[in-house]
């Protein structure tokens, strides 16, 4: 069986992550999300094929999609032309025509799949993929005096000091230092050659390669990029106290995010000053700062 990957459908709409990267470059668990379904598919048995050489029978997959495997693969075995949608209707992948729209079927799945349009989905996306992981592998220093629980994953040349608790799934990438007395929780990946200070808590954020979060900072259900600078005691929000779903501004227009936790967005190269303040569900754009003290309420892009 054959499946080839299309292009996302509307990247930008995942700014300020995307503002500088393709949507398959954004990593999940550390891969780009274009590599991590790929092996997906080749372990399912699936031909990948360039979208040009697609045939009647090829799955044609968008890659701003997370798709169960099981469902894709009743979609191969259907003999007419076909569409897979999800319970809430959005179209996941298709076969049989170049347009999902002219497909003789169409198949509604329950499984637990959905597509990446907006920031909040790469962290739902985070979350299935940490979810699957089944054994820990410690490849990097880990003091006696820290606490690890659950899978957890250290690249090689990596630092985990004393005081500091990890609860899994939690994956970080090589040449990283994490603590003293820091607090990671899952789902939670870090890239390599990355830092968390004495006193730092992350929980169920994605922190791009080569960021810096001083002491004292809470990251939490955030999307950190690359090269960030957080500064000491900068903070996220990430739950509203009437415990409703938090809004985000998408051009303009205020989405609801269907999350009930959910933190900021900081594109790559983002400097924030001593004891910051970032409201959920903010996004902050490429190499902007903020003043010691900031307290940011809307977007900065």
């Amino acid at each position: 069986m054959q499946a080839t990957l299309l292009p996302p459908r509307n990247p930008e709409l995942c700014a300020p992550i995307t503002s500088n990267r393709d949507l398959g470059a954004c990593l999940i668990a550390n891969l780009p999300m274009r590599d991590l379904l790929s092996a997906d598919l080749r372990r399912a048995g699936l031909q990948l094929v360039d979208p040009k050489d697609a045939c009647e029978r090829t799955l044609r997959i968008p890659l701003d999609n997370w798709i169960e495997l099981g469902a894709l693969l009743l979609l191969g075995r259907n003999p007419n032309s076909a569409c897979l949608l999800n319970a809430d209707g959005n179209t996941l992948a298709w076969k049989g025509t170049d347009s999902p729209e002219d497909c003789v079927d169409k198949i509604v799945t329950d499984a637990d799949c959905f597509p990446v349009i907006y920031p909040w989905d790469l962290l739902r996306m985070n979350e299935e993929v940490l979810a699957l992981m089944d054994e820990t592998s410690l490849h990097g220093e880990v003091s006696p005096l820290a606490s690890l629980t659950g899978c957890v994953r250290l690249g090689n040349g990596s630092r985990i000091l004393p005081g500091t608790v990890i609860e899994g799934p939690v994956i970080i990438g090589p040449n990283s230092q994490i603590g003293p007395n820091a607090y990671i929780r899952g789902a939670t990946s870090i890239g390599a050659n990355c830092y968390v200070g004495n006193g730092a808590e992350v929980k169920n954020s994605i922190i791009y390669n080569n960021s810096y979060i001083s002491r004292q900072c809470y990251v939490g259900d955030s999307i950190i990029g690359t090269h960030v600078t957080l500064g000491a005691g900068t903070c996220t929000e990430n739950h509203r106290h009437d415990g409703r779903h938090h809004v985000s501004m998408i051009r303009g227009k205020p989405v609801n995010t269907g999350r009930i936790k959910l933190g900021a967005v900081l594109g790559d190269g983002v400097r924030t000053g001593v004891n910051t303040s970032i409201e959920a569900g903010v996004k902050i754009g490429i190499a902007r700062t903020t003043q010691a003290g900031s307290y940011i309420g809307k977007d900065l892009l």
